[in-house]
């Protein structure tokens, strides 16, 4: 089956840098789009970048000209979070639109990372 493992997440003084991976394994064909979600407590997931099979990519207007999406050729997906900000705590998953031999076309889900920012 698929999994998505996520790394990378940690705690940082604000106006720092950390930099995600999440690395998709397993049986894939193809993989359409991957992302990254951020929950933090008490608040409903929210979109926070995605990146499509084209290259073309997507960023909440809080993040724009802060976060970086980017892909390698590996089925691995990086958000580069720069000037990070304390309102950018929570936990940020990675998800993937997946096709898959077995599964079809099935929306996948990391264990989720831990980034924390203080004040």
């Amino acid at each position: 089956q698929v999994q998505l493992v996520e790394s990378g997440g940690g705690l940082v003084q604000a106006g720092g840098s950390l930099r995600l991976s999440c690395a998709a394994s397993g049986s894939i064909y193809s993989i359409n789009a991957m992302g990254w979600y951020r929950q933090a407590p008490g608040k409903q997931r929210e979109l926070v970048a995605g990146i499509f099979s084209g290259g073309m990519t997507n960023y909440a207007d809080s993040v724009k000209g802060r976060f970086t999406i980017s892909r390698d050729n590996k089925n691995t997906v990086y958000l580069q979070m720069n000037s990070l900000k304390p309102e950018d705590t929570a936990v940020y998953y990675c998800n993937a639109d997946i096709w898959s031999p077995l599964s079809g076309r099935v929306d996948y889900w990391g264990q989720g990372t831990q980034v924390t920012v203080s004040s």
